[in-house]
């Protein structure tokens, strides 16, 4: 079974239903003993990063993410999902992110050509292997809506890039962390793949 957290943070439905025609039984929650018993959890989200900590720790959610993650549990953020896993962002200056995984969010620069926020299908480049591409070809396009972005300190961490003015950190993986900025459940046939990979992962393979 998959959890998805529930911190009223938006496009959890669209996730949920991608889960769904996969033929994954999920549940969205924000109750604790059923996150911690989930054979895998997922952060997804949009919206602003300052006013989703709030809500992650008004609902006592950070703490359960970080016993989660400690239990071996495989644990992916989507968007908003990978952004929060991170220390800090630009974004709301002050706000002390999860702090998973060392780097910061950061707005995407203005230029020629390049509008933000980013919104619209960029091909994705694979620096390294990960579980979460398995089977998935360089350059495939995936959905991105963003206006802030991931500079990661690990640069072993990073699974995936892509281009939009600068070079983006489109993925990681850590251990049994795993996050994209770009939306699997929008991505078509590539992004179906991408979850299916995620759920092929089990907590003895991390």
């Amino acid at each position: 079974m998959t959890a998805m957290i529930d911190y009223d943070a938006g496009n959890i439905r669209s996730v949920e239903k991608a889960l769904q025609y996969l033929g994954e039984d999920v549940t969205v929650t924000r109750d604790r003993h059923e996150i911690l018993q989930a054979d895998r959890v997922i952060l997804p989200g949009v919206g602003a990063f300052g006013d989703a900590m709030a809500k992650l720790r008004r609902f006592g959610l950070e703490e359960v993410i970080q016993e989660v993650i400690a239990a071996g549990t495989p644990f992916l953020g989507i968007c908003l999902g990978l952004q929060l896993l991170f220390e800090t962002s630009e974004e709301s200056e002050g706000v002390r992110g999860l702090g998973v995984l060392p780097g910061r969010i950061v707005r995407i620069p203005e230029a020629k050509g390049v509008k933000v926020p980013h919104i619209g299908w960029n091909s994705l480049h694979f620096p390294r292997e990960s579980r979460l591409f398995s089977g998935i070809a360089e350059d495939a396009f995936v959905y991105f809506v963003h206006s802030y972005y991931l500079q990661a300190r690990e640069e072993e961490t990073v699974t995936a890039t892509t281009e939009y003015g600068v070079d983006i950190h489109a993925a990681v993986e850590k251990g049994n962390v795993f996050a994209c900025q770009f939306h699997p459940e929008k991505s078509s046939g590539v992004g179906l793949a991408i979850l299916k990979n995620f759920i092929a992962v089990s907590g003895r393979e991390v």
